[in-house]
């Protein structure tokens, strides 16, 4: 029987926070990088996702909510 646990994908919370905080999902990239490569490139690709969404969004709120 194979008993062998598959954890190797980054619980939805980590997502949204690795893609809402870059930062976050660097250093969780490099802290899992080694034992969970999956779970480290999803946190990875939500990281520097999370960059460009939060210039655009920035630049939206800055130029028509704000003003």
């Amino acid at each position: 029987m194979n008993t062998i646990q598959n954890n190797d994908k980054l619980p939805m919370g980590l997502t949204v926070l690795s893609n809402a905080l870059p930062p976050v999902g660097f250093y969780l990239y490099y802290r899992f990088r080694k034992a969970f490569p999956k779970k480290a490139r999803t946190a990875l690709i939500n990281a520097i996702l999370g960059i460009p969404i939060g210039i655009i969004g920035g630049y939206v709120l800055q130029t028509y909510i704000l003003n």
